[in-house]
C-alpha cells in the first residue's frame, strides 16, 4: 500500500518529522533503533516517524535531510519490523528489529511524491 508522506527538517534542531498525510496524533510511539522513533495509531498502524539529530543518527549533511524526495519503506509481520529510509532515491537508512510493537502484517511505502 502507498501512503502520502509528509516530511519536514528542522536544520536549527537538526530533527527530522515524517508523517502520514491526514494522521493527527497517536497512540503510542517506540523507538525502534538509536535515535529513531516510530509513532503508530491507535489500530497500530504508523503514522509518524522522529528523529532527533537526525544528521549525526544517519551520519549524513544536514543538506541532505531538507530533500523534498523522501520515502520510508515499512514491512512488517508479526516477528520482524524493517524499516528503510531514502533521500533523493539514496537509501540512508536500514533497521530492522522484533514486532515487540503489535504492528499488524503490512507492507507499506510512504512516498513525499504520491
Amino acid at each position: 500500500m502507498k501512503k502520502r508522506l509528509i516530511s519536514s527538517y528542522d536544520e536549527v534542531n537538526d530533527t527530522f518529522v515524517g508523517k502520514i498525510d491526514g494522521k493527527n496524533g497517536y497512540c503510542a510511539d517506540f523507538g525502534i533503533s538509536k535515535g529513531i522513533f516510530l509513532g503508530i495509531d491507535n489500530f497500530n498502524f504508523p503514522s509518524f516517524i522522529f528523529i532527533p539529530h537526525a544528521s549525526e543518527v544517519f551520519n549524513i549533511s544536514k543538506q541532505c535531510l531538507e530533500s523534498s524526495n523522501v520515502k520510508i519503506g515499512i514491512d512488517c509481520n508479526e516477528n520482524c519490523l524493517s524499516v528503510d529510509m531514502f533521500f533523493e532515491n539514496s537509501k540512508i537508512c536500514s533497521v530492522k528489529c522484533r514486532n515487540d510493537f503489535g504492528i499488524p502484517n503490512l507492507n507499506c511505502l510512504m512516498d513525499s511524491n504520491i
